[in-house]
């Protein structure tokens, strides 16, 4: 029961943990490389060649070279992925750009203005009607 102590046995875990983290940045290395419009066809595939060959050194050197470029690619992605959920959003509840002329805001509205007595029911059920044809 003692051939494998418990210190080998961290030893064995923490190596484990350590390539685990590794490949998780070589994966995220590599999409970098594709995501990166501005690189050319030729730098994209040095940069792999390089990551593929020597893989530890090419992560390590890509991480030093290209680590604050990756950050901001990644914050680029965010807010494209972002605007293009709001431009959905948008879209999908009828509002425009401004949110203003949505059938939504439009209904809300009208809403308010019959809760504030400034409409009749009989002119809100009218508006109503017009929004929603």
């Amino acid at each position: 029961m003692d051939d494998y102590p418990l210190l080998d046995l961290f030893w064995t875990m923490l190596w484990f943990f350590l390539w685990i983290m590794w490949l998780f940045l070589l994966f995220k290395i590599v999409t970098d490389i594709f995501r990166d419009d501005e690189m050319s066809g030729w730098g994209k595939a040095g940069w792999l060649i390089f990551c593929v060959l020597l893989p530890f050194l090419g992560v390590l050197v890509y991480v030093i070279a290209r680590g604050k470029g990756m950050s901001q690619r990644d914050v680029k992605q965010a807010k494209e992925s972002e605007a293009a959920f709001q431009d959905y959003i948008r879209k999908t509840t009828g509002t425009s750009a401004g949110g203003k002329g949505g059938s939504a805001d439009e209904l809300a509205r009208l809403a308010e203005l019959k809760n504030k007595g400034a409409l009749t029911d009989e002119e809100f059920q009218r508006a109503k009607a017009k929004v929603l044809s």
